[in-house]
């Protein structure tokens, strides 16, 4: 993501623009000179410090190795680096960038996780009842997304919130819990999450909560709201 997905500058709806446009179909290959490391029924079968990463438009971020280094995995040939190899995600049980474990896809360079404390107000209603008012508020800048309020424990109604089983990974932010919003015999499955355990770059939202404004009624004041 980010270079090449949702509004990235290599995306196919970019949130700005190139003078003079970019050809239809760019590829992009960098050298990454960390330490990617896979792991296939406890055995270490990719150690390599000289993988590529590729930004393909519209496809998630990917590695590429010399193909000496990935043994008898399956691996196809990327035609935008002679000599080099993909190797599917689920090819190996778990995928290490320098000691972190990663989930879905490469983490990018030029992807940036901005947690800025600010005064922007959040309110959250369901069920006609109030989980969150207030202007004391962390907002999320992060490439390619949208921006989102987040909220401190201590200033959500979490006597109304419940532990879901539902959960998601980002390699930027960690694993997010999920909670359900009970109020009176209302029930709204994941209304909320929140990481509680981020790594460093994502810190200050560490056990804040956000909200989904397609679950709940959710008045965020946000660059271009008007609010």
């Amino acid at each position: 993501m980010s270079l090449v997905a949702g509004r990235g500058p290599l995306s196919h709806n970019p949130a700005g623009w190139f003078v003079p446009p970019l050809p239809a179909e760019l590829v992009y290959v960098e050298p990454h000179p960390r330490r990617v490391q896979a792991f296939r029924h406890g055995h270490m079968v990719i150690d390599t410090e000289r993988a590529l990463l590729v930004h393909r438009r519209d496809r998630p971020l990917s590695y590429a190795f010399p193909a000496a280094d990935v043994g008898g995995l399956p691996g196809s040939p990327e035609p935008a680096a002679p000599g080099y190899v993909q190797v599917p995600w689920d090819a190996v049980d778990t995928w290490f960038e320098e000691g972190r474990q990663l989930v879905h896809y490469p983490p990018n360079p030029y992807h940036r996780v901005d947690c800025r404390p600010t005064r922007r107000r959040l309110r959250v209603t369901v069920a006609g009842t109030v989980l969150v008012d207030t202007d004391d508020t962390v907002i999320v800048f992060e490439t390619a997304v949208e921006p989102r309020l987040y909220v401190a424990a201590s200033q959500v109604r979490t006597d109304l919130l419940r532990r879901s089983d539902s959960s998601s990974y980002c390699n930027y932010k960690g694993t997010a819990t999920y909670w359900s919003a009970v109020v009176g015999d209302t029930v709204i499955a994941d209304v909320a999450w929140c990481y509680p355990d981020p790594p460093p770059e994502s810190s200050p939202i560490r056990g804040c909560f956000s909200f989904d404004a397609t679950r709940a009624e959710v008045q965020a004041e946000l660059p271009g709201s008007g609010s």
